[in-house]
C-alpha cells in the first residue's frame, strides 16, 4: 500500500539495487559458470539455456538468491539490432524502446501485472458501467422531465459525444503528460461527474453532465489498454481477452442497482411525475458515480504505479525509467539487469548538445502524427496487411453501431410488454450471463483449428442471429433467454475483438490502426442513437439493423486473412 508521503514525492527514481544482476561481458564465461554450479558439461546440451526469467529460488528455507542469467551485452546487442532492422526505425529511442521490451520480457508476468490486469479492469468496469447505467435511465428520466421516450435517446447521444472527445484527449494527454495522471485522471472527472449528474434539475443539465462524465470515461479503454500492454510481457496477449469480462462486471454492477432503486422509488407510470416520486434514477447514478470514484481511490491510495518506462525514455527522463523497471521487478520478487549503463552502451547515449527531453509541443505533434499518411500508409505495405485493416475496422465500425442500437435500449425493449420489476430484473439476468463470455473465449483462442478467427467469427454469428429471435416473440420469457445468450456471446466476441486487433498490425504502426479502429467505434456508437431516434417508427426496426451489422462483421471475420494463434507478435 502506498503511504501518503508517496503520493506527493516521484515514485519513479526510487531505485532498487538488490533486484540488479549485471549483465555478463563474454557468453562463454556466463556459460561455464552455469555448468560448474549445475554439474553439467556446457557442451553436451543437457544443461538449461532459456533461464531469462532472474526469479530467485528457495529450497528448504535457504535464502532466495539471484538466477544466473545466459544473456549477455552482446546477445542483447544482437537483438536489438535484428529487431531495429525488421522495423525499419533506427533512433535511440527506439533502441532503448526494445532494450525495456526485453527487461519486461525477462522479468515475466507477476504480481505487478495482475495487480494492474485488476485496476486496469478498473477502466472497462466504469466504460459499460455508465453505457448501460444511462440506458437503465431513460425511462424514468423520459417521465420526470416529460420527454418522449424516443427523444429520451438523446442522453445516450450526449454521453457518446463525451467518449468521442474524452478518447481522443486522454489518448494525446497520455502521450503528452504521462500515463499517470491519465490512469488517474480519468476516473476522478467520471466519478465526480457521475456524482453531480445524480443531483441534475433539467433535462439539459443531466445530458450536459453525461456528456461531461463521458469525456472522462472515454479515455479509461484507451489509456488503460495502453498502461497494461506497455507493462505486459510479449507472448501474454491472450490476457487482454481476459479484460472484456471486467466489462461485463460493469453491466452487472450497472443492471442490479437499477434493479434495486428504480422499481422502487420510480413514478407510477400512468401518473404525474415529480423529482420527489422519482428519486429511483438517481440512487442509480449517485451509486454509480460513488463506485467510480472509489475505483479512483483504489488506484491512487492502494497501488504504486509507476510510469511507463518507454514514455520516460521519450522525455529525456532515463533514470526514471531505469527506476520503474527495477520497481516492478521488485513488486514482482524477482530480478533484472537493467541499468543506466545497459541503456546507455546498447541504445546509445544522449548527445549533450541534444535536448534532455521532448517538449510537450513535440510529443503531442508526435501522437497527431500517428494518424498521418506516413503512419497510415504501412497498414497497407502488403495486399495481405491492407485488407487485415480495412476489414478490422469495418468491423469495429459496425459492431460499434449494432452494439448500441441494441444493448444502449435494452431496457426499453425488455419494458415494452414487462412490469417495471421485471424489465430491471430481467436485465440484470441478461447481465449475469455476459460474465463468462470472455473467459470462454480466452480458452478458445489458443486451441488449434479454431483460435482468434474461429472463435471471434462464431460468437458474432450467433450474437446477429439471437437478435433476430428476440424480435420474433413478445413473450417476456423467450426474450429473456434470447437476450441472455446474446450476451454471452456478444462478451465472447468482444474479448477475442480486443486481443486480435493489436496483435494483428506491425508494432510501429500499432497505435494508430487500433486507434482508428476504436474511433470508428465510437463515431458509429455516436450515430446508433440518432438513427434509433429518427430512422424509422417501427420500434423493432433498431434491432433489426443491428443483427443486420453484426451478421456483415461475422463475413467480414471469415474473409480475414490473418491468424494470430501461435505467432509471435512484433
Amino acid at each position: 500500500m502506498s503511504n501518503w508521503k508517496d503520493l506527493f514525492t516521484n515514485r519513479d527514481r526510487r531505485f532498487f539495487p538488490e533486484v540488479v544482476v549485471p549483465l555478463a561481458r563474454d557468453p562463454l564465461s556466463v556459460t561455464m559458470e552455469t555448468s560448474e554450479k549445475s554439474g553439467k558439461d556446457p557442451l553436451d546440451g543437457s544443461g538449461s539455456n532459456s533461464s531469462l526469467n532472474h526469479g530467485s529460488i528457495q529450497e528448504k528455507g535457504v535464502a532466495s538468491v539471484p538466477a544466473i542469467t545466459t544473456l549477455t551485452y552482446e546477445t542483447l546487442r544482437a537483438e536489438v539490432e535484428s529487431g531495429i532492422v525488421a522495423s525499419g526505425h533506427d533512433t535511440i529511442y527506439d533502441r532503448k524502446a526494445k532494450i525495456i521490451n526485453r527487461a519486461i520480457l525477462d522479468i515475466g508476468m507477476g504480481r505487478y501485472q495482475w495487480s494492474l490486469f485488476i485496476l486496469c479492469g478498473f477502466g472497462w468496469v466504469a466504460d459499460n458501467l455508465w453505457l448501460q447505467g444511462v440506458a437503465l435511465t431513460l425511462t424514468p428520466l423520459s417521465q420526470e422531465f416529460g420527454i418522449s421516450t424516443t427523444d429520451s435517446r438523446f442522453a445516450t447521444c450526449a454521453l457518446f459525444v463525451g467518449l468521442i472527445v474524452g478518447a481522443s484527449f486522454w489518448g494525446i494527454a497520455s502521450d503528452a503528460i504521462g500515463r499517470r495522471p491519465a490512469f488517474n485522471c480519468t476516473l476522478f472527472l467520471c466519478g465526480a461527474f457521475g456524482l453531480a449528474a445524480g443531483g441534475g434539475s433539467s433535462w439539459v443539465g443531466v445530458c450536459a453532465l453525461y456528456a461531461c462524465l463521458g469525456v472522462g470515461v472515454g479515455g479509461s479503454l484507451p489509456v488503460d489498454a495502453a498502461v497494461f500492454c506497455e507493462c505486459l510481457p510479449p507472448g501474454s496477449g491472450s490476457i487482454l481477452s481476459g479484460l472484456a469480462t471486467w466489462w461485463s462486471v460493469g453491466t452487472l454492477i450497472a443492471s442490479m442497482l437499477a434493479w434495486a432503486f428504480i422499481p422502487n422509488f420510480s413514478c407510477d407510470p400512468n401518473g404525474p411525475c415529480t423529482k420527489a416520486d422519482n428519486w429511483g434514477w438517481r440512487y442509480l447514478v449517485l451509486s454509480l458515480g460513488a463506485i467510480t470514484f472509489a475505483m479512483f481511490l483504489c488506484r491512487f491510495l492502494l497501488f504504486t504505479f509507476y510510469e511507463s518506462p518507454k514514455f520516460l525514455v521519450s522525455r529525456g527522463r532515463q533514470d526514471e525509467a531505469v527506476a520503474a523497471v527495477q520497481g516492478i521487478a521488485h513488486k514482482n520478487r524477482t530480478t533484472t539487469w537493467l541499468t543506466e549503463e545497459v541503456l546507455n552502451e546498447i541504445g546509445g547515449y544522449p548527445e549533450e548538445d541534444q535536448p534532455k527531453s521532448m517538449s510537450t509541443i513535440d510529443i503531442i505533434k508526435r501522437s497527431l502524427e500517428r494518424f498521418s499518411y506516413q503512419q497510415v500508409a504501412p497498414l497497407f505495405a502488403t495486399k495481405r496487411l491492407g485488407i487485415s485493416t480495412l476489414l478490422i475496422w469495418f468491423c469495429w465500425t459496425c459492431i460499434g453501431m449494432g452494439y448500441t442500437l441494441f444493448n444502449a435500449f435494452l431496457p426499453q425493449y425488455l419494458g415494452a410488454d414487462s412490469s417495471t420489476y421485471v424489465t430491471y430484473r430481467n436485465y440484470a439476468i441478461t447481465a449475469v450471463c455476459g460474465i463468462p463470455g470472455p473467459l470462454l473465449s480466452w480458452v478458445l483462442v489458443d486451441i488449434p483449428y479454431v483460435g482468434r478467427k474461429g472463435t471471434m467469427a462464431a460468437s458474432t454469428c450467433i450474437t446477429g442471429v439471437l437478435l433476430y429471435c428476440f424480435t420474433a416473440t413478445k413473450d417476456p420469457n423467450v426474450q429473456l433467454v434470447c437476450s441472455s445468450l446474446e450476451s454471452f456471446f456478444q462478451m465472447m466476441m468482444y474479448g477475442v475483438l480486443y486481443a486480435y486487433t493489436p496483435e494483428v498490425f506491425p508494432a510501429p504502426n500499432r497505435g494508430t490502426a487500433s486507434g482508428i479502429a476504436s474511433c470508428l467505434n465510437r463515431i458509429a456508437g455516436l450515430m446508433a442513437p440518432i438513427i434509433g431516434i429518427y430512422a424509422s417508427s417501427n420500434p423493432v426496426a433498431p434491432i433489426y439493423a443491428a443483427g443486420a451489422l453484426l451478421l456483415a462483421s461475422f463475413l467480414a471475420m471469415i474473409f480475414l486473412p490473418i491468424e494470430t494463434r501461435g505467432k509471435q507478435i512484433v
